[in-house]
């Protein structure tokens, strides 16, 4: 009787997911759903990244491929920035909200991206990953392209199982676009366009013309970055970055899907639900999960060769194998069976009681707790990339300055050789100049991090950031011109939060 009841029930779930209301409905609800996780933080406060954004977005057209090229990164996200900011305004909510659109845009095309890929179960469980995935809850809500990246890294997944595994030309075109928007919003696309090539030569030769020929025509509309894109590597790079261990390779996947519990379930029931489908007879489904599996290893694992001789590793740049990691766990999740079942209910339940915290800085705190600045008052960071942000939430008509020196630019920051040119600058002479500017009996301020004993200080640019944040305090403990008035910081335990980098203020009246 129990088995003829779970039969009938099993009829009627099939018979519900089946109904031509269900997907819409299903659909729907989980863009409610992932809307309503994403856009409870939408005022959180910018962190440096943010402040970076923002102020590189206010840029003229004509100005923005030179800042850039200073920078370090591609341009279009900061062309789209620059055209929301235009309709809807600079602040946290209207710039957040760009990325919000693309957060819940990810979920009914990664129905579409599973549906196409194999069938409509795995679509509907692929939107529910997206839907509830903590890190596309984050980036959601955050004024950076990483939430763009990985609607793309959909877009792309999608073009190339139609085009490349399929052999539909048609969808050729979508994938150039999709390659191309990826390229143009993060560098390390590039990394998966790597893995694409590799996945194709190996399991879908047949198709390595076609490939080929979308290759070449992403090459040359890539070609008017490229002298820039050499620039940055020469040049910019990301020198904050540390080089990554072989236990940062291999839990590079858990960074999309959030925690090790998840990680490990999906791991689990992708392993169980893909494996005999990997080891059995050539068919479309296990061309499709090869292909994408290695594009996914490769990209990966280019990343972390090219960080062990460059570093450049940055878990949030993982945000380019989204697409595929979703797809690959929610197959194995709908082939594992029971067992499938039951790792989705741990994802869910991992998932669901993620929360994301106003915590990622509290440069909009200290710059309250300092209040409004004198006209031409000088500010000193000794954390020189701090400069757009503590500019965005201080205002403009101060006189910004770093360890570097008298900035000239205070909504970008130039990373060209920085760390030699850091290295090179003097802290006693810079400082005296800087000092002697303010008149007798005027205030400045040096806002400076909260330097905690953690790897995020241990890079060559962090550490020497440190370090001269360290000399320039005891300098002007010591300098009998300067008399300290007082000292602004945040309380971290009475707010309840951990900041990422926390920043604290000093104020100093100029005596002699």
């Amino acid at each position: 009787m129990t088995a003829v009841t779970e039969r009938v029930r099993s009829s009627r779930l099939a018979d519900v997911a089946e109904a031509p209301w269900a997907v819409p409905v299903a659909l729907v609800a989980l863009c409610v759903l992932t809307l309503y996780l994403r856009s409870r933080e939408l005022h959180a406060g910018f962190w440096i990244d943010e402040g970076l954004s923002v102020g590189i977005a206010h840029h003229a057209w004509s100005a923005l491929p030179h800042v850039l090229r200073q920078d370090g990164s591609p341009p279009l996200y900061y062309m789209l920035l620059k055209l929301w900011m235009g309709w809807f305004g600079d602040g946290e909510r209207a710039t957040h909200a760009l990325s919000l659109v693309f957060g819940v845009a990810c979920v009914p095309l990664a129905y579409a991206f599973g549906r196409a890929a194999f069938d409509r179960m795995t679509g509907l469980c692929c939107a529910l990953l997206a839907a509830l995935n903590p890190f596309l809850t984050y980036y959601a809500q955050e004024t950076r392209m990483y939430e763009l990246e990985a609607f793309l890294s959909l877009v792309v997944g999608l073009a190339y199982i139609e085009a490349i595994v399929r052999g539909r030309r048609a969808y050729a075109p979508l994938l150039v676009v999709g390659l191309v928007l990826m390229v143009y919003t993060h560098n390390w696309a590039l990394f998966l366009c790597v893995g694409l090539a590799v996945a194709t030569a190996v399991f879908v030769r047949e198709r390595l013309g076609l490939f080929a020929i979308v290759a070449g025509v992403v090459a040359v509309l890539y070609l008017p970055w490229a002298p820039s894109l050499l620039f940055q590597i020469r040049h910019t790079g990301a020198p904050w970055a540390s080089v990554p261990s072989l236990r940062d390779l291999i839990e590079a996947p858990s960074a999309v899907l959030s925690g090790d519990g998840a990680y490990v379930a999906c791991a689990l029931a992708a392993g169980v639900g893909l494996a005999a489908l990997v080891r059995g007879r050539p068919t479309a489904e296990r061309a499709i999960i090869l292909a994408l599996s290695t594009a996914t290893g490769v990209a990966i694992l280019t990343a972390w060769l090219v960080s062990q001789v460059s570093p450049s590793w940055a878990t949030r740049y993982f945000a380019i194998v989204v697409g595929p990691l979703l797809l690959l766990s929610a197959r194995g999740i709908v082939r594992a069976g029971r067992f499938g079942i039951a790792a989705l209910a741990i994802v869910v339940f991992f998932w669901a009681g993620y929360g994301l915290h106003d915590n990622k800085e509290n440069a909009r705190a200290i710059a309250a707790g300092l209040g409004a600045l004198q006209p031409g008052e000088l500010v000193i960071s000794t954390h020189p990339e701090q400069v757009p942000v503590l500019r965005y939430y201080l205002g403009p008509g101060l006189r910004f300055a770093t360890t570097l020196g008298p900035v000239g630019d205070q909504q970008a920051f130039d990373w060209v050789d920085a760390v030699a040119r850091l290295r090179q600058t003097q802290p006693r002479p810079t400082l005296d100049r800087l000092v002697e500017s303010v008149p007798e009996g005027r205030e400045f301020v040096v806002i400076t991090p909260v330097f905690r004993d953690y790897r995020a200080w241990d890079a060559r640019w962090t550490k020497l950031v440190w370090q001269k944040s360290e000399a320039w305090t005891a300098l002007l403990r010591a300098d009998p011109n300067v008399r300290l008035v007082r000292r602004v910081a945040s309380n971290e335990i009475a707010l309840k939060v951990n900041y990422f980098k926390p920043l604290q203020a000093y104020v100093y009246r100029r005596v002699g």
